[in-house]
């Protein structure tokens, strides 16, 4: 689920949403003026998107990080399901 609100009301509540992002793993959208927008993700949802875009596609990272973030609600797991054993695992090696 993600927030969207006005600079002042994030401003106002400011420990509420940093919680709801760190603690429900929310993403926040603040409306700033001019048309411009800011947004708060926790740390970790951070981290694992810069590991997913930095690593080649058919790496082991690449899948780690992928699968976390299918896990957080980040993308959408878009792919047919596949049998996670050894044989899977191994193509990254």
């Amino acid at each position: 689920m993600t927030i969207a609100l006005t600079q002042s009301d994030f401003r106002e509540h400011i420990k509420d949403y940093l919680d709801q992002v760190t603690d429900d793993n929310e993403t926040v959208y603040i409306a700033r003026t001019n048309g411009r927008t800011a947004t708060v993700i926790s740390q970790e949802k951070l981290n694992w998107l810069e590991k997913a875009v930095s690593a080649r596609e058919d790496s082991l990272d690449y899948a780690i990080a992928r699968d976390q973030l299918i896990q957080q609600g980040v993308i959408v797991d878009d792919t047919q399901a596949v049998e996670s054993d050894d044989t899977y695992w191994n193509q990254f090696k």
